[in-house]
């Protein structure tokens, strides 16, 4: 459990662009759909739905920030060392 709350923290973005990406991909194939069936990704609402949660996931993870705890720790101990 407790290891599913890390990844959720550590990713929490990703996690939900997937999320607004399958809902995307689902409505895309809704509203505008390949009708006739042989589009792949657009024929099928799961097919849609999965590459909108691929789209949306890898969208949302460009605005992942790294923290600068541990730089910021690592600086003062360097300055504290050079003293």
């Amino acid at each position: 459990m407790d290891r599913v709350k890390l990844f959720l923290k550590n990713n929490f973005l990703t996690v939900i662009g997937a999320i607004i990406g399958g809902i995307g991909g689902y409505f895309y194939w809704l509203k505008v759909g390949c009708v006739s069936g042989t589009c792949p990704i657009t024929s099928s609402p799961i097919m849609s739905s999965i590459w909108g949660m691929l789209v949306g996931g890898l969208f949302f993870s460009m605005f992942h920030f790294k923290s600068n705890k541990n730089e910021t720790e690592n600086k003062d101990n360097q300055d504290i060392n050079e003293i």
